[in-house]
């Protein structure tokens, strides 16, 4: 049953630039608080959606393109919202529920933690200070990063799709790739991470096969009021 879900989610998805990876709700809940759950039974189907390199022009700029005389608020989000809405439409028999990445609770706590979700699929390795056995920082306060086997740092993690109605018990879990193996490595990586991520160093860590845009890192780059005019938007589309 989950290799048919993934497959047409792939249909779907994969030729806008973005990456589905399949997990057990419980694989999830197992390694967070009860603060963090999501709030279905352990063998419920999930799937992390990424976006890769060329989601900015397989699914942003034409996107943007046929929404232009329209009110667009946040360009990326609104783009990423309506592709995986659009995946309802290849369910017609099945319940699916969408959380995306901006989400938060009435807490101000996130709806999902997209990297955790993102290591337990096998997506991307989720490298945290714990994965350093002499760990320089002391008092520091460190945050951990994802790093993908083919893009290291140069993708996002954008929603949750969720299928309460299918259960799979028998799922297998595939572990994510440790491409990032030495102490060394990976301590320079958090370092670049938390202390330098603005110039995107550590998004290169490993070598990668392939990376952003120009077009694109200048986009991401701009503060989000002025990202309108790069995209040919005027700003009464705000």
């Amino acid at each position: 049953m989950e290799e048919r879900v993934a497959e047409r989610l792939r249909g779907a998805l994969g030729p806008y630039g973005f990456e589905v990876h399949a997990f057990k709700v419980g694989w999830y809940n197992a390694v967070l608080p009860p603060a963090f759950h999501l709030p279905y039974p352990d063998d419920t189907l999930a799937f992390v959606v990424l976006s890769t390199p060329s989601m900015f022009d397989k699914a942003l700029k034409p996107f943007v393109n046929k929404e232009q005389l329209q009110m667009i608020r946040d360009p990326v989000d609104q783009c990423v919202s309506s592709h995986l809405s659009d995946v309802k439409e290849k369910f017609p028999d099945q319940k699916v529920d969408i959380i995306f990445d901006y989400e938060i609770l009435p807490s101000r706590k996130p709806r999902f933690l997209a990297q955790t979700a993102a290591h337990v699929s096998g997506a991307a390795y989720y490298y945290q200070r714990t994965d350093v056995k002499l760990d320089p920082w002391g008092e520091k306060k460190i945050y951990g990063v994802c790093v993908h086997p083919k893009y290291g740092g140069w993708f996002a993690i954008r929603g949750l799709l969720l299928f309460p109605d299918i259960q799979v018990p028998f799922l297998k879990q595939s572990p994510p790739v440790d491409c990032v193996r030495t102490e060394e490595k990976r301590i320079e990586l958090l370092e670049q991470f938390n202390f330098h991520w603005k110039d995107s160093r550590y998004r290169d860590i490993i070598e990668v096969k392939e990376t952003y845009s120009e077009e694109q890192k200048v986009y991401f780059a701009t503060p989000p009021a002025e990202r309108f005019k790069l995209l040919g938007l005027t700003q009464e589309a705000q």
